[in-house]
């Protein structure tokens, strides 16, 4: 049972009004909401934190979950019953193996230009791969490298934290998850780590703004 002394300024009619409030927002949003914006259509003195908690643990063993991804909130089938509704899904656009590899090396390594992800993979990649990744949402134009040619560094989105369940990019599998679940093998070579990425808005020390031109009108880059 959630404790509710966070929440006593409100009187007992008061607080069920805004938890009734809270859930009926996040059924109607067709995206994840902030705390901050469900708090700004609550009644004065609600702690919508508090009453966030308390959704979560009601929800938390009923076919839908209160799930907090990319900083936000909002409700997800359970993990245990997604299975069955994966007919009833319109899948994504499936991506080939070299877009799967771009998109895990961007994740981990952002920001990260062009040539950064071919030294990882070891093989070159076409502008398409990226350009799919994009037109997908998962994954964003960040600035351009303080560096010769000035390339243009990659990152990855709020869209993509959302579809893989993640809360923020650390979130994702670090160097034990990985060889616990059977992708890394035993022969890993000494001093090799998983790298933290860094997801945040504000551009690193050695990134540059994009230029003026870089989005083209169909929101894609055009790298230089």
């Amino acid at each position: 049972m959630t404790d509710d002394s966070n929440i006593t300024s409100l009187a007992p009619e008061s607080r069920r009004f805004a938890l009734r409030l809270v859930e009926a927002l996040l059924f109607a949003s067709g995206e994840p909401l902030a705390a901050s914006d469900i708090a700004s259509r609550l009644p004065e003195g609600s702690d919508v934190d508090a009453l966030l908690a308390e959704l979560e643990h009601a929800y938390s063993a009923r076919g839908v979950n209160l799930v907090r991804v990319a900083g936000k909130w909002l409700f997800r089938t359970a993990p245990d019953l997604s299975f069955l509704l994966k007919r009833d899904l319109t899948e994504a656009r499936r991506l080939s193996r070299p877009a799967l590899e771009t998109l895990a090396i961007i994740a981990y390594h952002q920001p990260v230009t062009r040539a950064e992800i071919e030294e990882v993979r070891g093989v070159s990649i076409s502008k398409g791969t990226i350009d799919v990744l994009m037109e997908q949402g998962w994954v964003r134009m960040r600035g351009r490298r303080r560096a010769p040619g000035r390339p243009v560094t990659y990152g990855t989105t709020e869209a993509f934290l959302v579809h893989f369940g993640l809360d923020a990019i650390g979130d994702l599998p670090g160097l034990e998850e990985l060889r616990g679940a059977g992708l890394l093998d035993g022969r890993i070579p000494p001093g090799f780590a998983v790298p933290e990425p860094h997801d945040g808005p504000d551009l690193t020390a050695d990134e540059d703004p994009l230029d003026p031109g870089d989005l083209l009108p169909s929101g894609l880059g055009e790298e230089q």
